[in-house]
């Protein structure tokens, strides 16, 4: 491979990295050959496009329709007031100059869909996704298996972050994660439910590390499986993500739309619930108090957690898995499915409609 030339201050730039015996001069090499695309110059994509740039990425796309608004400061830290009202790609790269004057920048100013995200995607080497929304990820998802290109995922709730790498090397896809959109009722709303700044500037940092490690290639990346990590509590949680071969066979990109209304909490018949048993991404919790669940249960691998200890012990839960409640007529598997959701609602949580009554008899 031809060697990359560095100027005197690119090397001293980048001395504190060269170092590393992980990174050395052939990583750097690797870095300032580097394409990588950021959907999304927000909470995420700013520290993700900071830390690229500051790496030596040598071209870094960016891709954004949305223009700065003044409540975006306080986590978006790659702008500044005189920032507000510019679309936000144009500002980012801008920036990115006044960072690194030897990396490429290209600003997208608009939003991805259905037309453009294959032939951008393509374009580059990998992706970060510094998406808020579940349409933007299933676009991202789609172009990305069928161009061949990994990309980083992060989404955050309150004081709670998520991360993964998708599409690495024939592994799991974000298809695998989230198989379909959200039903109507499944989220509360698409607003925000509000997040400390610290946190998509910590998850936009790790989108980046995850960019690097895939780059040079050291290190494990995060392919098969998903890093929760709750700030508040400091509880850090892997969860496997098996690979589900039909979500590698994507031939063709359509718009996917995603009802955010808000609705009650989405409920399943038992003719659903026997259908998502025979997979092995279900979890499925008994509500109902120990002398209940000892008197009759279903013994279809049911965790007993009555209502009353659900938020002590919902560390027992897996977010990997689509959580099913189920009581004796239903009313506490609803209230158990929404106060899960108002903890953390990306959690795939529903409740067995009617409960096991017409079942125990």
């Amino acid at each position: 491979m031809k060697m990359t030339a560095f100027s005197k201050e690119e090397l001293e730039r980048y001395s504190r990295q060269l170092i590393l015996p992980e990174l050395g001069r052939a990583g750097q090499e690797k870095l300032k050959q580097a394409r990588v695309l950021v959907i999304g110059a927000g909470g995420l994509g700013c520290p993700a496009l900071q830390y690229l740039a500051g790496a030596g990425v040598g071209t870094i796309g960016v891709i954004d329709g949305d223009t700065v608004a003044v409540s975006n400061l306080h986590r978006q830290l790659l702008f500044t007031r005189e920032d507000a009202g510019k679309n936000k790609a144009l500002a980012a790269v801008e920036k990115l100059y006044s960072i690194n004057p030897f990396i490429q920048g290209k600003a997208f100013p608009f939003f991805l869909d259905a037309d453009n995200a294959r032939p951008l995607i393509s374009d580059y080497d990998l992706v970060i996704d510094g998406s808020d929304n579940f349409s933007t990820r299933y676009l991202v998802n789609d172009a990305c298996v069928i161009s061949g290109k990994p990309f980083i995922y992060a989404a955050l709730h309150k004081f709670e972050l998520q991360l993964a790498v998708f599409n690495w090397k024939e592994g799991p896809t974000y298809r695998c994660l989230y198989p379909d959109p959200p039903a109507e009722g499944e989220m509360p709303s698409c607003a925000e439910a509000g997040v400390i700044g610290v946190l998509p500037g910590l998850a936009g940092i790790m989108q980046a590390l995850e960019a690097i490690k895939l780059i040079i290639g050291t290190g494990r990346p995060l392919s098969g499986q998903l890093l929760i990590m709750d700030l508040l509590n400091h509880h850090r949680q892997l969860v496997t993500l098996p690979l589900v071969p039909e979500n590698r066979e994507i031939k063709s990109i359509h718009p996917v739309q995603v009802n955010c209304k808000p609705g009650n909490v989405p409920e399943i018949d038992i003719q659903q619930l026997e259908k998502w048993l025979a997979g092995d991404l279900l979890q499925l919790i008994d509500v109902r108090s120990p002398a209940e669940f000892e008197a009759f249960r279903l013994n279809k691998g049911e965790i007993n957690l009555p209502l009353d200890q659900l938020e002590s012990h919902r560390h027992l839960l897996d977010p990997g898995k689509r959580i099913v409640f189920l009581c004796q007529t239903g009313s506490r598997s609803k209230k158990a499915a929404r106060l899960l959701k108002t903890v953390n609602e990306r959690l795939r949580v529903f409740s067995l409609k009617n409960g096991i009554s017409n079942l125990s008899g």
